[in-house]
């Protein structure tokens, strides 16, 4: 099998001043590094490439969105493994687990915690194996499954929770990717019930939108994933209630990096409302009008295009801090808790009370 070099491998060739071999498989990370820097011709030693001649290639933006050809999805057993196992899907698979480590490495999973999909066909997603650790997985771990979950190849079982990625992906057809986590700050406010306020940080709004909350459903079941699914149609990550966070983006990296923009905003709020008794500066919806139309640029859509600025950063919702309250009783409760005394046990114990201290007092 060809060897598959990932972006740390790129960089210790780099370091040693060593070249990959000449049929390896480069992630997308991994070639970016390469390109241009070491020429790959399986000879040992470096291959330093010339820079380019000024003005004869622009600078790009690395674009790892998987493109493939409608209606051309391998039908057959044999046509199916040989797909799963091309050099381009296994380039794939060592990316889906670099993502995981992300995940794990930033301490937004535990245990076996997490899963990411990646649609690579009409009716085809590459997805993450149940019961292991995001941190670990290695490319012969991943599943292919088709979008009614059924598993196609590979040799571990797939998630169950892969059913709500494919309900977000047949939804919203721009959801390439997708990754579910638990990341503590963005979980905290999905247990509290918490919506995150908009019209705060100029990045967050521009790359990540508003975030979007879905009500609590059991995991893995239909019911969870028709809930997330009709979020997340206009919305790029949502907070799963008692549960954690899910994203999707164009490609496995683009829904990465949205789970680190859910995180960090999410602390960045909690933190600011700490601060000046609660109060947090907004800026404003003539200003967020700007950065939507910039989303726009970007290929990124948000259902808050047509509202009036008015309505654009309405956080009347966000109330930070700890609501104190004592709950209404219900009928027939007593202010301990309890159900109101029998009339006449208590008649029966103010007899026997007042005969006692007859008695006493006689003494």
């Amino acid at each position: 099998m060809r060897k598959v070099i990932t972006a740390r491998e790129a960089e210790e060739l780099l370091r040693k001043g060593e070249s990959a071999p000449a049929d390896a498989i480069l992630t997308p990370s991994a070639r970016d590094l390469l390109t241009g820097r070491v020429k790959l011709t399986g000879q040992p030693g470096p291959r330093l490439a010339a820079a380019p001649a000024a003005g004869k290639k622009e600078p790009i933006v690395p674009d790892y969105e998987f493109k493939w050809t409608p209606g051309a999805d391998p039908k057959t057993p044999a046509e199916i493994e040989r797909f799963f196992n091309s050099p381009p899907i296994q380039a794939l698979k060592q990316r889906i687990c670099d993502m995981g480590r992300r995940i794990w490495a930033k301490n937004y999973v535990d245990g076996n915690g997490g899963n990411v999909t990646l649609r690579v066909g009409d009716n085809l997603v590459l997805c993450t194996p149940t019961l292991i650790s995001k941190g670990f997985m290695t490319a012969d771990d991943i599943c292919l499954i088709d979008l009614d979950a059924n598993q196609l190849a590979g040799t571990r079982k797939r998630t169950s929770e892969a059913k709500t990625h494919l309900a977000i992906m047949k939804a919203q057809p721009k959801a390439k990717a997708c990754v579910h986590a638990h990341p503590p700050h963005a979980t905290a406010f999905a247990v509290a019930g918490v919506v995150p306020p908009t019209c705060m940080i100029p990045e967050a709004e521009v790359f990540l939108g508003e975030i979007g909350y879905a009500k609590y459903e059991t995991p893995g079941t239909p019911a969870v994933a028709e809930e997330v699914a009709r979020v997340a149609v206009d919305h790029y990550s949502v907070l799963m209630e008692n549960h954690g966070v899910i994203v999707w983006g164009k490609d496995v990296e683009d829904a990465y990096w949205k789970m680190e923009n859910t995180d960090s905003y999410c602390q960045v709020i909690w933190i600011a409302s700490q601060l000046n008794g609660g109060s947090l500066r907004s800026i404003g919806g003539d200003k967020l009008k700007d950065l939507i139309g910039l989303r726009k640029s970007l290929g990124m859509q948000d259902r808050r295009e047509g509202l009036k600025e008015c309505e654009l950063c309405d956080n009347s919702d966000f109330r930070p801090g700890v609501i104190c309250a004592v709950p209404a009783r219900a009928e027939g409760e007593s202010a301990g808790g309890g159900e109101k005394p029998d009339p006449q046990v208590e008649a029966l114990v103010q007899q026997l009370t007042d005969q006692i201290l007859k008695q006493l007092a006689a003494k």
